[in-house]
């Protein structure tokens, strides 16, 4: 057998496998290297092709990061915050730039806050679905106070690229076919040729296609299968959590476990239909923000996310699934105190690392 093969690893880190490093003398480090590092955290590559993250604001020439910034929106009074903590990054978990804007002017809060932070030299990333979806992220703290159990995301995510780059597989079997034959498709790079008694096996990417035919004798081409491949999943990495629970709880104990986890005296509850406040629940599926797409096709006693529409709900009570709904930015806020500390061991200690104050779910209720 000939073989010819390239090797691939994709590799992510997960959030709750990083390591403490401690340095002997103060390192400054600038933005980029920073940014490098947060990307080390949670690939901004996880999030949701409808997103926009990564870095928003770079301010001009070289900029040292000495104090970081946490907030869940980057509102005017959040802002405010930052600048007299003479913040150099904000870390605005939402982003604050979404929609393209066409004139920057003092009639949008949202231009108002851009202008500011560019006059000001303030650095904005934003991670939002990354975070979602990057193990040990938002989705994994939400889940995590019910108790032991087996976790997975509701829906998996996949690589961005093929291991080894090889998209298809160009198989021909059943057919004599002499090394003399394939000499110019064994020529070519970028590809995996294997080579037995019966058949010839092609790895390769999607443009390479058109050659390798090319290359091979008129007889042989009648032959051919081309196979394309699925992109591979991602371990533990997606949008949402479902638990399924060593122990089951009520619902009662659940919403009590909520209120603590989310540091709120009030959720909203939707019953199942012939559910009560003593109900068995032994799965649970959460998704931070807004879920009701995410979660619509669970299977779970009870789902939990921040808001979703009344049709949704409605949805899932006939098909006999709770809903707790805590308003969409509750479900994400709580993080921001694990990444801190996250944050904490991957920059050092001589970057100083705040959590917004006055940043707060606009809706309240009275």
């Amino acid at each position: 057998m000939l073989t010819i093969s390239a090797k691939f690893c994709l590799k992510i880190c997960p959030l709750n496998s990083l390591k403490k490093f401690h340095t002997s003398t103060a390192v400054k480090m600038d933005l980029k290297q920073v940014v490098s590092k947060l990307e080390s955290l949670a690939p901004t590559s996880l999030a949701e092709k409808w997103d926009n993250v990564g870095l928003l604001i770079e301010p001009s020439g070289q900029k040292t990061v000495k104090t970081v910034f946490l907030t869940n929106d980057l509102t005017e009074p959040v802002l405010a915050e930052a600048l007299e903590a003479s913040t150099d990054l904000i870390i605005s978990y939402h982003p604050p730039l979404f929609s393209p804007f066409k004139r920057l002017v003092s009639k949008s809060w949202k231009a108002r806050v851009t202008v500011k932070c560019v006059e000001n030299k303030v650095a904005v990333f934003s991670p939002h679905t990354s975070w979602d979806s990057v193990p040990g992220g938002i989705n994994s703290w939400l889940v995590s106070p019910y108790g032991p159990g087996q976790s997975e995301p509701v829906t998996l995510s996949t690589s961005k690229t093929f291991p080894g780059g090889f998209s298809h597989t160009v198989t021909m079997s059943g057919i004599a076919v002499s090394t003399e034959q394939l000499q110019p498709l064994l020529s070519m790079s970028d590809i995996s040729v294997s080579i037995d008694t019966t058949a010839v096996t092609i790895s390769c990417p999607k443009s390479k296609l058109g050659e390798i035919l090319s290359s091979l004798p008129s007889s042989l081409v009648d032959s051919v299968r081309i196979t394309p491949h699925e992109l591979p999943p991602l371990p533990q990495t997606g949008a949402g959590q479902v638990i399924t629970l060593d122990t089951s709880l009520t619902l009662t104990q659940a919403l009590a476990i909520t209120k603590k986890h989310l540091g709120m005296e009030h959720l909203r509850l939707a019953m199942a239909n012939d559910a009560d406040l003593e109900s068995s629940v032994r799965t649970i599926a959460v998704c931070a923000g807004s879920g009701g797409s995410v979660l619509a096709g669970v299977r779970a006693d009870l789902v939990i996310t921040g808001e979703m529409s009344h049709h949704e709900v409605l949805d899932f009570v006939h098909k006999g699934v709770s809903v707790i709904l805590a308003d969409h930015s509750n479900t994400e806020r709580g993080y921001l105190k694990v990444a801190k500390q996250k944050l904490g061991e991957l920059l050092g200690s001589d970057v100083k690392i705040l959590v917004s104050q006055v940043d707060r779910d606009p809706l309240q209720i009275v």
